[in-house]
């Protein structure tokens, strides 16, 4: 058993034994006039703190992993939609297939594939509604990928040190981005996030080229041991491998902080 799930389940018998406590000093009238019904949100305040220690209503070990052979897949897109949930992506470390991860029970990415491009979509909207356990993706290393990302209060956690982009748009309501630079990137990464911070950390060698574009609430740090600043919010990694081109990111922020490292 995880040990977010022992939490939540010792908090839920302490949430019980407390109520039982309660109304058993009322059957014997120490508490006058009490009232069972005016219990009824310490119900949600329980189910509230469960959901924030081990990640869900039920257990964590109900999500399913998942894995897709590549075939003749020469390209692919991910769009990725988890509403309230956190989602990490990362390379893929076992050849011969396109994608595995991990996603919540009784659903499963759908998966369309035209002229050798593959489109994986993975939608909140498609899993059960009290499923809160993170999604993960690991990514195919030997062929580009397009990713599109919206949540609304969930975090992304992009670890994309080995794998080859053709582009990126990831936004987030409220919730944080860390995102590690890839090595190649044909187009611009896009990070954009409303309330909630946002982490850039580029490789040693790794030729990054970011760009902030933030409000008067936007609060960037830089390591200047790791990026050199140019005009107009542009940031270059330093001691990046001049045979690399250089990988484009572009971040947009209303309220929180930005760190480059």
């Amino acid at each position: 058993m995880q040990k977010g799930t022992t939490r939540g389940a010792g908090l839920l018998a302490l949430g019980l034994l407390v109520l039982g406590v309660v109304l058993l000093l009322s059957n014997f009238l120490i508490i006058s006039g009490f009232n069972i019904t005016a219990l009824w949100p310490l119900l949600l305040v329980v189910a509230g703190v469960v959901i924030l220690l081990q990640g869900d209503l039920t257990n964590n070990t109900d999500a399913r992993t998942f894995g897709i052979t590549r075939g003749t897949v020469e390209s692919a897109s991910a769009e990725i939609t988890p509403g309230e949930i956190d989602v990490r992506v990362h390379g893929l470390t076992r050849e011969g297939r396109l994608v595995s991860g991990q996603y919540a029970v009784n659903s499963r990415p759908s998966l369309d594939v035209r002229d050798n491009h593959a489109v994986l979509r993975m939608d909140r909207a498609a899993t059960p509604w009290l499923s809160f356990a993170d999604w993960e993706l690991a990514l195919s290393r030997d062929l580009p990928w397009q990713l599109f990302i919206s949540t609304s209060l969930g975090a992304v956690d992009l670890d994309l040190s080995d794998v080859i982009m053709h582009s990126a748009i990831v936004a987030t309501g409220m919730g944080d981005i860390r995102l590690t630079c890839p090595r190649e990137a044909f187009e611009p990464l896009q990070l954009r996030s409303a309330v909630g911070d946002i982490h850039i950390y580029t490789p040693p060698g790794a030729r990054a080229l970011v760009r902030i574009d933030g409000s008067p609430l936007l609060t960037i740090h830089v390591d200047e041991n790791r990026y050199e600043q140019g005009e107009d919010g542009i940031y270059i990694a330093r001691a990046a491998d001049s045979l690399l081109q250089p990988v484009e990111i572009s971040v947009r922020g209303t309220f929180g902080d930005v760190y480059l490292a």
